[in-house]
């Protein structure tokens, strides 16, 4: 409750802070695409969880190594497992977002692209580009699976509500990215990475294949949009 709680306090001070210095006309702050309303945009959330978690820790005395999967005999399979377990959802997950965004589109309703999709290629500097896409697969994978798959769907599941847990979870996880184009893939990917935690009882795994499917699409996004040769 307490993480949670500061999670939150810290979020809606992002948002305050980069409301503020963008009507200050701060520079870095004045356009959507501007490197400092990315740097907060970014931080306020995921970036603030890597602070959080050391003292979720201390709290529980649990150390990084425990708790993170960095020790025991399972880590070597664990990181195997989670590379073909990205083989063979990624394209799954690629193909109901084709299907989404066409449904969609099907029931009159236009798909636009996630806001994160939308900075990195509206970036208009190289270091926003390399800052997104070490945020897109060191930040936010660690951030985001220790979140929901380390203290969320443990602490529901232990509720007595296992079931809760493993939909409710991944469907929090799925809306929380506000794009209805990728609701559905991203819901059933959140599945896939719970079911993986438990596959291995390793949130390294998951937060390794959560990287590895943030850094692939990263590496298409980055194809499709290369500057065309004369």
């Amino acid at each position: 409750m307490q993480f949670c709680a500061a999670q939150i306090a810290c979020l809606c001070l992002g948002i305050v802070a980069v409301n503020v210095l963008h009507k200050l006309g701060i520079h870095g702050f004045r356009q959507d695409e501007s490197f400092g309303n990315i740097l907060v945009g970014t931080l306020c959330f995921q970036g603030a969880s890597w602070l959080l978690i050391p003292f979720f820790l201390r709290q529980h005395q649990v150390g990084w190594r425990e708790a993170f999967g960095f020790r025991g005999p399972k880590l070597k399979n664990a990181l195997l497992t989670a590379i073909v377990f990205i083989a063979v959802v990624l394209p799954v997950v690629l193909l109901l977002q084709d299907a989404s965004i066409h449904t969609l589109e099907k029931l009159g309703w236009p798909s636009e692209d996630q806001a994160a999709v939308k900075l990195l290629t509206d970036a208009k500097s190289w270091w926003t580009t390399v800052y997104l896409g070490v945020f897109a697969v060191v930040i936010a994978p660690v951030a985001e699976e220790f979140i929901f798959r380390g203290m969320l769907y443990p602490l529901v599941k232990q509720l007595g509500s296992p079931r809760y847990a493993f939909f409710g979870i991944s469907a929090i996880f799925a809306e929380i990215h506000f794009d209805m184009g990728t609701l559905v893939p991203l819901f059933v990917l959140a599945l896939a990475l719970t079911w993986l935690y438990e596959k291995t009882d390793n949130l390294l795994a998951p937060i390794a294949a959560h990287a590895l499917f943030n850094a692939a699409n990263l590496a298409m996004l980055l194809w499709q949009n290369r500057p065309a040769h004369a």
